[in-house]
């Protein structure tokens, strides 16, 4: 017999994403939830057989084997369910502590899991018993989660609350930061669509000028495809905090031209691009130095060890900045709670 095979759903599955929006939806048709700051989860358990995949499709289960661990433990045999692996340190949420799970040598990922575990913040049940709930309603899918979990007796499984009223979402998009990422808007009435941005999503974001220190070019065409951006630290020096892709197509010809015209290194003078991801093999580490000269204003959503997490979104040119004054200062601290016993309808994490 197939492996999960009698799941009702079988991984690969693309989970059902979130279309950025600028503010929660007003109407009695949407339930909201906590966006979680860490690795998007689905995890599939047929029996003996277990499996934990990534937002991209990809396996998790080698980086998180504890979680593999505890969903093998599990009464229920026979489960697929969506949600957020979270990892507490000290009580608080740590996202580089999920980035340091992504190594290669099963040593050094057992060494981390042993040291800090990570948890589990259901959000949705995507098949119960053999049954498939795909097709059900939130609200029908959301009392299978519930029921589920009440049936768990394991701290580091939580589950993450909802409400429907939108004043008690908008409280939690004001403490949006660290431990919570944003605001998810789903439709009460509305099945699971695989894939599909059939969810809506609200998130607090910020700005910051930024230097040019480099661009890549597209994969094809001979254009440029991203910039490269730099923040000066203390000590005067220009470091590599992240990047920007969203050029619009029309821009590209004239603003390659430009750039190709200020190619000089070093162009990082601290800490440079590296190479290829983890997660995007395809990624070329090639990048062309450029002269200090050009200043950027970008929006962006979550710093993590001075560094722009996610790609930024640019918003326009500033000539009338001096490079000199894009410093690292300029970044906002997230204001958010870090914690999960902050927020309201979470119990604490357990402590590390």
């Amino acid at each position: 017999m197939n492996r999960f095979s009698r799941l009702g759903v079988k991984p690969p599955l693309a989970p059902m994403e979130a279309k950025l929006v600028d503010a929660l939806p007003e109407g009695d048709r949407w339930q909201f939830e906590p966006k979680w700051d860490g690795f998007r989860c689905l995890v599939f358990r047929d029996g003996a057989d277990v499996e934990l995949q990534s937002k991209a499709g990809r396996p998790l289960g080698r980086y998180f084997p504890d979680m593999v661990a505890r969903i093998a433990a599990l009464q229920a045999d026979r489960f697929a369910l969506d949600g957020e692996l979270i990892i507490p340190v000290d009580g608080v949420l740590s996202f580089e502590a999920l980035q340091l799970r992504l190594h290669p040598a099963e040593s050094r990922v057992r060494k981390l899991a042993a040291a800090t575990p990570a948890q589990l913040m259901l959000f949705d049940c995507l098949a119960l018993g053999g049954k498939s709930l795909i097709q059900a309603p939130l609200g029908e899918r959301r009392a299978a989660l519930e029921s589920f979990h009440a049936q768990i007796d394991d701290e580091d499984i939580l589950l993450s609350p909802f409400t429907i009223e939108r004043a008690a979402a908008s409280s939690w998009l004001a403490q949006a930061g660290s431990a919570l990422d944003g605001v998810i808007a789903k439709e009460r009435d509305g099945p699971y669509r695989p894939g599909e941005r059939a969810m809506l999503k609200v998130k607090q974001m910020r700005t910051a000028d930024c230097v040019v220190g480099g661009f890549r070019y597209a994969a094809a065409g001979g254009l440029v495809g991203s910039l490269l951006l730099g923040l000066y630290d203390d000590e005067g020096k220009l470091d590599h905090v992240g990047f920007t892709s969203a050029i619009p197509a029309e821009a590209k010809e004239a603003l390659t031209r430009k750039l190709e015209a200020l190619i000089e290194a070093p162009g990082f003078t601290g800490d440079a691009p590296g190479g290829p991801s983890r997660w995007s093999n395809e990624r070329t580490g090639e990048w062309q130095p450029l002269r200090p000269e050009l200043v950027a204003e970008v929006r962006y959503d979550h710093v993590t060890g001075d560094r722009f997490r996610h790609g930024t979104k640019f918003l326009r040119w500033r000539p009338d900045k001096a490079p000199d004054q894009c410093r690292m200062d300029q970044l906002q601290p997230e204001a958010g709670p870090a914690r999960l016993s902050a927020l309201p309808g979470v119990s604490p994490a357990r402590p590390r």
